[in-house]
């Protein structure tokens, strides 16, 4: 399950498809998260999504008097997905998510054009059972037409490319400059790293979407070709009052001038889609 979510607009003026759940299984149980690094980052980058990762079910975050919203309450929603799913059996609905093992390639062995097969490859070296693997790669890395959902039934699995360098006016959005929406001034990044604070949204998504569609028959709308997941369906939706072209009402650090949404581990803001709330 190769995915990559690119920001879209929607049609106010279409009727919204239902969101549906399939019966397909959804993510149980305790997880581990594993980072593959592709190509060359730098420490404070690794850290910035480390710290990610660490934040989606840390339990400080969710302590009363910690800084609210935070990167655990927003993961939090998805377990309104797992109750759903299970509340006529007797299958545990609790997902918790953990930071698992890294892989450094630094040496490019696969090159630095990538098909979906070496993605498939990369992804491998993590642990194929109770894991997701997340392949990142880095900035100079280009891949060969990759697009879309490609799902494998075998183990789940991320690919995230660098938002700047490969597809700024879309996945950068909204800390570079847009492709399609009105052209207003790009937010300030709040990890000073427009790439990797791009990259933070786009994994987001796809974490959301594999939690509650893992394997293409779980929760989606729309055709199964190209569905609309939990952290797609509501496009460039960061914030009360968004449109196209407004990312929303956001929090901003008065001292850099960032824009985020969500407080993390270890002092981090970051800006989160939104997840849509299935009732």
């Amino acid at each position: 399950m190769t995915r990559e979510i690119l920001s879209g607009e929607s049609d106010k003026t279409q009727e919204p498809l239902p969101f549906q759940y399939h019966n397909g299984p959804l993510l149980f149980g305790k997880i581990s998260i594993n980072l593959i690094w592709y190509g060359n980052f730098k420490p404070s980058q690794r850290t910035i999504i480390s710290d990610f990762i660490t934040s989606l079910t840390s339990p400080s975050s969710s302590k009363p008097n910690a800084d609210q919203p935070s990167v655990n309450t927003w993961w939090k929603t998805i377990e309104t997905y797992k109750h759903l799913a299970n509340s006529n059996s007797k299958k545990p609905s609790s997902l918790s998510v953990s930071l698992g093992a890294e892989f450094i390639d630094e040496t490019y062995s696969l090159g630095k054009t990538l098909t979906s097969k070496h993605i498939v490859r990369l992804a491998s070296k993590g642990s194929q059972k109770d894991a997701i693997n997340i392949v990142l790669t880095a900035a100079d890395v280009a891949n060969n037409k990759l697009r879309g959902n490609i799902k494998s039934s075998k183990f789940a699995y991320i690919w995230v490319e660098n938002s700047e360098t490969q597809c700024p006016g879309q996945c950068a959005w909204p800390f570079h400059q847009p492709i399609y929406r009105p052209q207003a001034q790009p937010l300030i990044a709040p990890n000073n790293d427009v790439g990797l604070d791009g990259v933070i949204i786009n994994l987001a998504s796809l974490l959301a979407g594999t939690a509650t569609n893992p394997f293409g028959n779980g929760y989606f709308q729309g055709p199964k070709e190209a569905p609309l997941e939990a952290g797609s369906a509501c496009p460039s939706t960061f914030g009360k009052g968004a449109y196209p072209g407004y990312a929303g009402d956001l929090l901003v650090d008065p001292t850099t001038g960032a824009s985020y949404n969500a407080h993390g581990g270890n002092g981090r803001k970051y800006l989160l889609p939104k997840i849509y709330i299935y009732i």
